[in-house]
């Protein structure tokens, strides 16, 4: 009987760690950091407190234990929502959000330059993949689930 609970609370206790895995975001400061110690594939995930698709990818995709391990032991991940009025410097530059002084929801310069289309209004979500020199390998536009995602990782 005591092997019994041993058992019970040994796996108990694992599936309780597994359920608190979760994605390791840095900021671009650690991010600039990272990649001159060790050059490393990057994610990156735009978003906003408003963005519904953007709350469903951190709810549901963001959440598998498969693309939880996929990302933190292949990529390094940041998260930034795209209203922030932080200034963030970032190699050599510094950017801010100057959009927000003169629009409701205003975009931060980052975002701004890494997730523009041509002829299109900016748009949330967006997903962004990096190889390990820092160069735009894939831009996602739109809503994905985590088997997608898996796909664009292994891309």
């Amino acid at each position: 009987m005591k092997r019994f609970i041993l058992l019970l609370i040994v796996c108990c206790g694992s599936l309780a760690a597994q359920d608190r895995a979760q994605i390791n975001w840095i900021s671009w400061e650690q991010l600039e950091d990272s990649l001159v110690e060790k050059p490393k594939k990057t994610f990156i995930f735009f978003h906003a407190d408003w963005c519904a698709y953007c709350k469903k990818i951190d709810r549901v995709v963001f959440t598998k234990p498969e693309v939880i391990k996929k990302i933190n032991k292949e990529f390094y991940a940041l998260r930034m929502n795209v209203e922030t009025t932080d200034t963030i410097h970032f190699d050599g530059q510094i950017f801010t959000n100057k959009q927000h002084l003169t629009k409701r929801n205003g975009v931060h310069e980052l975002p701004l330059l890494q997730a523009t289309r041509p002829n299109k209004p900016f748009s949330l979500p967006v997903t962004l993949i990096f190889n390990k020199d820092f160069t735009v390998e894939k831009r996602i536009f739109e809503y994905y689930t985590s088997g997608l995602l898996l796909g664009f990782l292994d891309d």
